[in-house]
């Protein structure tokens, strides 16, 4: 299982970013996807949520109404649409999957929201 996050940046406040996250090495229609988050000094945060199919998504407050997790089965590739992005969202991004009783995490990738 691989699982590989890209976009992260920085950007200003109210900007946008879209994270991707690349997933191989496993059947990833069958399976849910998570993006989480930890910010510097902070335990990692559940951000976004999204069934195997798409149909249901959760969000955490945080991220309600600004951020919206996506998926395309076809192309094996979870996705976390970001807009009016705050300097409280600056944190690593990461990818999150669950086959059985095993977390799959990818690397990460860094978004810093600052002027």
């Amino acid at each position: 299982v691989q699982l590989v996050e890209s976009g992260g940046g920085l950007v200003q406040p109210g900007g946008s970013l879209k994270l991707s996250c690349a997933a191989s090495g496993f059947t990833f229609s069958s399976y849910a996807m998570r993006w989480y988050r930890q910010a510097p000094g902070k335990g990692r945060e559940l951000v976004a949520y999204i069934s195997s199919a798409g149909g249901r998504t959760n969000y955490a407050d945080s991220a309600k109404g600004r951020f919206t997790i996506s998926r395309d089965n076809a192309k094996n590739t979870a996705y976390l649409q970001m807009n009016n992005l705050k300097p409280e969202d600056t944190a690593v991004y990461y990818c999150n999957t669950v086959r059985g009783s095993v977390e799959y995490w990818g690397q990460g990738t860094q978004v810093t929201v600052s002027s």
